[in-house]
């Protein structure tokens, strides 16, 4: 017969009758009789109607198990923790003290392997990487954690999630997968100083990091030693120098670099080429991007492009709804994101020179991107979710970042690189490049203001913050994909590494602990207005 205190035995040792205490006494003494290696220790309660089937078991000083409980596997459990109705514990289990599970939650510390897709997957061997659960944890009902996960000390996880990652101490997830909501109690937070730290470092690096990229036999910057010199090398170098020094590079007069990066724009496309190239091809992605390095460097320097500047696009509405139609936005979103970003960009640099352009041109542009974006998503193209983030990210940064205008749908660009971010073989700190988080952290510094899922950017951004500030090498600065085999620092890593560590740091509200704030390619900042 099951009676109350099966399902609900948190006062068993002070409301039972003396005849049930020594029931429980004697089901407890028979099962470590017939298992020498399991311990309970005072005032544990065991239903005899749960199946408790396990290896290794102990129970710490008043943990409970109540009826319909299933466990197998290895179980340590210390004071004071429940385990309630229907809850389902198997694998290698570790419980601090204070740990309450609720009813119907499985924690399940083993899994299938299915890496042979001609053997039935029951018949496949199993994994157990175990689960480790700290003290004071509060685990809701209908719970699943999975094998893997360690549940940090003073955590609350709520009724339905599922757990797959770890669970940060103080945290409160919810959701499946699991996703942080908010601190139940606050770590001590070390990362204001170790921002501190870092940009103190980062600009008492300034002159050797230029330096060891400057090849004095050609009086230009390579992106580090050993490398061919580059346009790009020449304006990350013009960036770098002015968001750590505050002024040009020190390897040559400002005034002889601007008269080099003029001189290289091209008078009758107004393009710029690669170097030891005569002409530029207007359809080679390095010449797009020249439209957008080239004329910040000179902005930087006090200075702007010599000639007009090509639409890319064409000069007129019609001609850049043709250019935008035929992008491969279905293919390859980010191919077209950069196109889009050129384009953005030279009209940019047209409005400042007072070129001519065709007065609807801006208007058609921003209408384009407007009336094209997929309102579930917020993003452009289709693709892959690396495709489609990064594409946005460049087309957004040369319009509505560039000249102040609010994106279109900025909640659903929240949840759409969120879930993006959650890719482990991208953003893993080992997989992690400077595009691929850049892409993340600007569409989020982007959507900001719209307070969406705001406690999940912060805990993003802090986590790769911490991440990139990892990567940086003191004298080197950041390599491009800091994990890969062979990555040496260069001026393109850094340049772009110490922007996202910017915007990270500005998502957590602890930019101004940084002592820079980009003023180049990557400014935060409107250039411009279209009014």
């Amino acid at each position: 017969m099951i009676s109350p205190f099966d399902h609900s035995p948190w006062d068993f040792w002070d409301r039972a009758d003396p005849a049930d205490h020594t029931a429980q006494r004697a089901l407890q003494t028979d099962l470590m009789r017939a298992h020498p290696g399991w311990r309970f220790d005072d005032r544990c309660f065991v239903s005899d109607h749960s199946s408790v089937d396990n290896d290794d078991l102990t129970l710490g000083a008043r943990t409970y198990v109540a009826a319909g409980a299933y466990l197998t596997g290895s179980l340590h459990a210390g004071s004071d923790c429940s385990i309630n109705p229907y809850t389902v514990l198997r694998g290698r289990i570790v419980l601090g003290d204070g740990v309450r599970i609720g009813a119907h939650t499985s924690i399940l510390g083993f899994n299938h392997t299915m890496s042979d897709p001609d053997l039935p997957v029951f018949r496949q061997p199993l994994t157990s990487r175990g689960i480790r659960v700290g003290d004071d944890v509060w685990i809701g009902s209908h719970v699943v954690i999975l094998d893997g996960v360690t549940v940090g000390s003073h955590s609350v996880i709520a009724a339905g999630a599922v757990v797959t990652k770890d669970v940060p101490n103080g945290a409160i997830v919810a959701g499946n997968p699991a996703r942080f909501l908010k601190w139940r109690i606050a770590p001590a937070d070390p990362l204001p100083e170790r921002i501190e730290e870092f940009g103190k470092r980062a600009r008492a690096s300034a002159l050797a990091i230029l330096e060891r990229s400057w090849d004095a036999s050609a009086d230009l910057f390579t992106d580090r030693p050993g490398q061919a010199t580059t346009v790009r090398a020449q304006c990350d170098a013009i960036e770098i120098a002015d968001l750590l020094l505050g002024t040009a590079p020190p390897q040559l007069p400002a005034a002889e670099q601007v008269r080099r990066l003029r001189s290289w724009q091209d008078a009758e496309t107004g393009a710029v080429a690669p170097l030891g190239k005569p002409h530029p091809d207007l359809n080679n992605p390095d010449v797009a991007y020249h439209v957008e390095c080239v004329g910040y460097a000179l902005d930087l320097l006090g200075s702007q492009f010599a000639h007009p500047v090509p639409a890319l696009s064409g000069g007129t509405a019609a001609e850049v709804t043709a250019f935008l139609d035929g992008l491969p936005w279905e293919s390859e979103a980010w191919t077209a994101g950069h196109w889009v970003d050129a384009v953005g960009t030279s009209l940019y640099w047209s409005r400042q020179r007072g070129d001519a352009r065709d007065p609807a041109f801006a208007e058609t542009l921003l209408g384009w991107l407007v009336s094209r974006a997929d309102a579930d998503t917020g993003v452009w193209g289709g693709g892959d979710l690396l495709q489609r983030v990064n594409g946005f990210y460049r087309a957004s940064r040369g319009t509505f970042a560039q000249f102040g205008i609010p994106i279109p749908y900025p909640r659903a660009v929240v949840d759409t690189v969120l879930v993006h971010a959650e890719d482990e073989t991208l953003f893993a700190s080992a997989a992690q490049n400077a595009c691929n988080v850049l892409d993340v952290a600007h569409p989020l510094w982007l959507a900001r203001d719209a307070g969406h899922r705001a406690a999940e950017v912060t805990a993003l951004a802090r986590t790769l913050l911490g991440q990139a500030m990892d990567h940086w090498v003191d004298g080197e600065g950041f390599a491009f994909h800091p994990g890969s085999d062979g990555a040496a620092p260069g001026l393109q890593g850094t340049e772009m590494w110490l922007a996202i560590v910017w915007y990270l740091a500005d998502l957590a509200g602890l930019s101004d602990r940084l002592g820079y704030r980009p003023r180049g390619i990557h400014q935060p900042e409107p250039a411009a207005s279209l009014a």
